[in-house]
């Protein structure tokens, strides 16, 4: 069953895409020596200006200004160093995951991978044409590829537009806000605090916000119940 249509513009595909992508890269990848361009290119394009829904979500707002702190460190050896192990003591360990980026992690009291979320996902990402690039060697719920997946689901939306076909531009976002629903806002407003509250670098607590502050936006402007932490 369809949920009521939602009114998207053109501009707000483009925003909520480049926002989108810009954070599945980050929570997905592993900063390592081929990705430290990339990182100096977010400081020297001043990257975190602004962003979508900055004018009325505090906490994009708040995450924007840990980005801007982490910028004016500029990238030095002792700062790419920083990133690289608070991205391993926060999402790969050893021991302990902090906070651990799967979805299905969150639902059982083992904190397993590859459970039930993990094959919910995998069958979201079929029917839209994706399939992981380390498909069946790690989970599919991970935080940044969820969000990757939304990205998807944007673009193919753009491409309904550009072709005119409303019906099908209105049965995409519909499929965006059930995914949602059914798998990101289940659960990643609980990891995002578990980041928030451990990490030790401006640049992850920022994206942490950011990320909080983005999935809130996007799930009212799309009519959806967020969990009551989400909510400040």
């Amino acid at each position: 069953m369809k949920t009521n249509r939602v009114d998207i513009s053109r501009e707000d595909l483009i925003g909520e895409s480049l926002l989108l992508s810009l954070l599945g890269r980050v929570l997905y990848q592993y900063p390592d020596g081929e990705q430290r361009a990339w990182f100096q290119s977010l400081i020297d394009s001043d990257a975190f200006m602004e962003a979508p829904f900055a004018e009325d979500h505090q906490d994009v707002i708040t995450g924007l200004e840990f980005l801007q702190a982490w910028r004016k460190r500029g990238l030095t050896d002792e700062t790419f160093l920083d990133l690289q192990e608070d991205y391993s003591r926060l999402f790969i360990g050893p021991g302990k995951v902090i906070a651990p980026p799967w979805e299905s992690v969150f639902f059982n009291e083992s904190r397993q991978t590859f459970q039930e979320q993990t094959l919910q996902v995998r069958s979201w990402y079929r029917r839209y044409g994706v399939e992981p690039e380390k498909l069946f060697r790690e989970p599919d719920d991970h935080i940044g590829l969820e969000i990757n997946f939304l990205v998807h689901l944007l673009g193919l939306a753009n491409q309904a537009l550009d072709k005119k076909d409303q019906s099908e531009f209105d049965t995409l976002i519909d499929a965006r806000r059930l995914f949602l629903s059914e798998h990101p806002l289940k659960w990643a407003f609980s990891w995002c605090s578990l980041v928030i509250e451990h990490a030790r670098t401006d640049f992850y607590k920022g994206m942490a916000y950011l990320t909080r502050g983005a999935l809130l936006a996007i799930a009212q402007n799309y009519a959806l119940i967020v969990p009551a932490e989400a909510v400040h």
